[in-house]
């Protein structure tokens, strides 16, 4: 049955485009124009650089400064039209657009609690995550400034099916329905971000949430768009307008920003500005973060500090049917990794350390970074012969980071130095949208140099390159969106070494070169449930290579707590997964329900052979089979107009089933309970998070006790004509309970923060 159906996905590219090459052929009809005007709800005063969105069509503008917006050429139909601004927003409206007329609309914005989630990531197009055939979470930058923290981890964990993985807080990643490590593709601006976070859990992202215009999470295989190590999920960092749309605004837009906390030391601030004058843009921005070591309800834990500073700059040049844009982005971070200094004493190489000091006399490991990204933008829009657009982009990023070795004395040394040199680039042809047909295809390709230099070089030098195609098509009917399409990828490793052997002597064994080659398929369904709920229904078959490190490593890997021993036979894996979710969206009452099913032919996990080396457990990468399953619920409902209530819960199960043997660092289940307090801009949110125990463990896991812990939010908006006010105060950890994340590598000696409070203050201009 299984065999079946995946052959029956194989066709899916087939039949994307013969539909590709049926809507260009179809003549073009008349159209008709929609305009309004978007004002302030407080004053009634217009609003400027505010997005207008037609949902069914992904098509946005933006107003001017009379607080004016105009779509031409749109096709007709009946489609919802919604006006949003960060904390602003209003209720979506229903049009109906007649060939050769003009559709009036008008918005009247206000600082709402429950506003439409925006998405680009889920389809490569702007949608609300109501809409999306994916399951969606998007966070704005009025949400970010809420949760400000120096890491992505830490920022989105216990958003719904997101908890975090750390080696200590500088380090925190996200992981989503708890698949981790090469299996949650983190990107900036759609292209993988080049760190090496995947790799190892001491190795964190280097992205600052602070100048972020948003975050958004496709929960599940996004392996169609954005490549196989999308398998469990994504995580896209949006950085500002020019990312969303590649089209000039006219005058400034931007923000500036401060933090400050306590329990920590906890300080931060940034700025961003886009000027956009006639087709021109220019955008810059820059900041950071630091932290001190934080402090535990049993006391301070030592080396979990961190400080990171960004710059960016860009320009670009909007024609009538083309653009072309330039930025760049610089990251420096340096943060402490707790208890590696005791690790690392108790797993000391061979041969003398610098200064004549023995490992032994390792006090401290911090890991310092660099990350330069260069990027290049262009395209071509309003294109003939079927065909919307084409957008192309092309990145290089050069990632360098050096594990610092704190001696006795004062003394600091290089210990392992890691570099990967990365070129992305990406095409997608969007196609024009024909009646109820609509899509893009493209192309992707990734050339890569890793390299490893010291007492950590798990691995030899390897170049990897990697290419593919891909195509997302979809029919959107009245009550009912149908979503389908392919990715076939190839992926090449070469190496340049080899390895010691097994017993550590000097023979070598030799590493081969290793190719893969993968397809994936989807389709999906969206079934609209009266005016204000929907059914959304995935199947999804996805592949993944192995991963670098799966194939060659083999040496004490401090970061992964094991001696890691690689295996260069590896497969690729195959997900096969369902995901069922219901929604419901509505002034009064907000909800989401999603179930999830995958099945994993050929998991690769890291097994403990109960062998002790070199003072870490060692562990065989192997492949067996494996499954999660798991849920997740959010509820939001107005109890009257000036109080909501808010519920959610998360969980997820995942075993190796041809052992039956659970996996490493799964989240326990977990709940939230709060209320939102609201009178005027001014809002009040006490939280209640609670967590079960977690037993079901992989072995050389401890179990993990559950807890329950208080936060308590406040935040007080002021609204203007061109600007937003935002001031956010943060009470976290009310009671001082002791707790411990049970993903994280260090759990069992570091529990996590104590009481503290943080406060942050936002301006946005406009």
């Amino acid at each position: 049955m299984l065999v079946c159906k995946i052959g029956t996905m194989r066709t899916l590219p087939l039949l994307a485009l013969v539909l590709s090459l049926f809507a260009s052929t179809v003549a073009s009809q008349p159209r008709g124009v929609v305009q309004g005007s978007v004002t302030l709800d407080r004053t009634g005063d217009p609003i400027h650089g505010v997005a207008v969105l037609i949902v069914d069509l992904g098509l946005t503008v933006e107003t001017d400064g009379s607080g004016d917006f105009r779509f031409e050429n749109i096709p007709p139909g009946r489609y919802d039209i919604l006006a949003h601004s960060g904390a602003l927003s209003a209720t979506t409206q229903l049009i109906e657009v007649q060939a050769g007329q003009v559709t009036t609309v008008d918005f009247i914005l206000k600082v709402s609690p429950i506003r439409q989630e925006i998405t680009v990531t889920a389809r490569g197009q702007e949608e609300t995550a109501f809409e999306a055939v994916q399951s969606v979470t998007s966070l704005d930058s009025y949400s970010l400034a809420q949760k400000m923290a120096p890491t992505l981890g830490e920022v989105l964990d216990g958003e719904s099916g997101v908890s975090k993985r750390s080696f200590g807080p500088g380090s925190s990643r996200p992981v989503i329905r708890g698949f981790d490590g090469d299996r949650v593709l983190v990107m900036q601006d759609g292209i993988p971000v080049g760190s090496l976070a995947s790799q190892s859990g001491d190795h964190g992202e280097p992205i600052d949430p602070a100048n972020l215009e948003r975050v958004e999470i496709v929960k599940g295989p996004a392996t169609l768009l954005y490549g196989s190590n999308a398998i469990g999920g994504v995580v896209n960092a949006v950085t500002g307008h020019h990312e969303l749309h590649q089209r000039p605004h006219q005058g400034m837009t931007g923000q500036l920003i401060g933090a400050a906390g306590l329990s920590n030391g906890y300080g931060g601030g940034g700025a961003r500005v886009e000027f956009g004058r006639g087709g021109w843009l220019l955008w810059a921005g820059g900041g950071g973060q630091r932290s001190g070591d934080y402090d535990t309800p049993i006391g301070r834990v030592e080396n979990s500090k961190s400080s990171t500073t960004n710059a960016s700059a860009g320009l670009g040049y909007s024609a009538e049917r083309s653009y072309l844009s330039f930025g760049y982005t610089r990251n420096d971070g340096r943060y402490g990794i707790p208890e590696a200094g005791d690790f690392h004493a108790e797993s000391p190489p061979e041969g003398p350390h610098p200064g004549g000091l023995e490992e032994e006399d390792v006090e401290a490991i911090d890991i310092d970074f660099r990350r330069n990204n260069y990027r290049l933008g262009a395209g071509l829009q309003n294109l003939k012969s079927g065909f919307q657009g084409f957008d192309f982009s092309l990145s290089h990023t050069e990632w360098d980071h050096s594990e610092v070795e704190r001696l006795a004395g004062g003394i600091e040394a290089i210990g392992t130095e890691f570099s990967n040199q990365q070129w992305v680039f990406r095409g997608v042809f969007e196609q024009l949208q024909t009646g109820p047909l609509g899509g893009r295809f493209g192309f992707w390709g990734k050339v890569r140099d890793y390299d490893v230099v010291g007492e950590e070089a798990l691995s030899p030098p390897v170049d990897q390159t990697a290419f593919a195609l891909f195509a997302l098509e979809e029919l959107s009917f009245e009550k009912m969106k149908l979503q389908f399409g392919g990715r076939l990828e190839w992926t090449d490793y070469q190496v340049s070494g080899s390895r010691l052997g097994a017993d550590g002597s000097e023979q070598t064994i030799p590493l081969p070169d290793r190719d893969f080659k993968g397809f994936s398929a989807g389709i999906g369904a969206r079934f609209e449930i009266g005016t204000n709920g929907a059914f959304i229904t995935n199947f999804t078959s996805s592949y993944r290579a192995p991963a670098l490190e799966e194939l060659y490593n083999f040496g004490p890997h401090v970061g992964n707590l094991a001696f890691e021993i690689g295996n260069s036979d590896l497969s690729g894996e195959r997900s096969n997964g369902v995901d069922l979710s219901f929604r419901h969206h509505h002034q009064r009452i907000h909800a989401q329900a999603s179930f999830f099913y995958y099945d994993i032919e050929d998991f690769i996990y890291l097994q403990p052979t109960g062998e002790v080396v070199e003072g870490l457990l060692e562990g065989e990468y192997r492949q067996a089979n494996s499954r999660f399953v798991g849920a997740e619920f959010r509820f939001d409902a107005a109890l009257r107009e000036s109080m909501r209530f808010k519920l959610g819960l998360d969980v997820v199960d995942a075993e190796l089933t041809d052992i039956n043997q659970a996996l490493p660092r799964i989240p326990p289940l977990k709940a939230r309970i709060g209320f939102d307090f609201r009178h005027k801009g001014l809002s009040l949110g006490p939280e209640l998070i609670l967590a079960d125990r977690q037993d079901q463990l992989s072995p050389g896991e401890t179990p993990t006790p559950g807890y329950a812990v208080v936060n308590l939010t406040a935040n007080y908006t002021i609204p203007a004509q061109h600007f937003l006010h935002q001031l956010s105060f943060e009470f976290y950890n009310v009671a001082d309970r002791l707790y411990r994340n049970h993903l994280s590598f260090i759990k069992d000696v570091a529990p996590e923060i104590g009481r503290g409070i943080k406060f942050s203050y936002v301006m946005r201009f406009f």
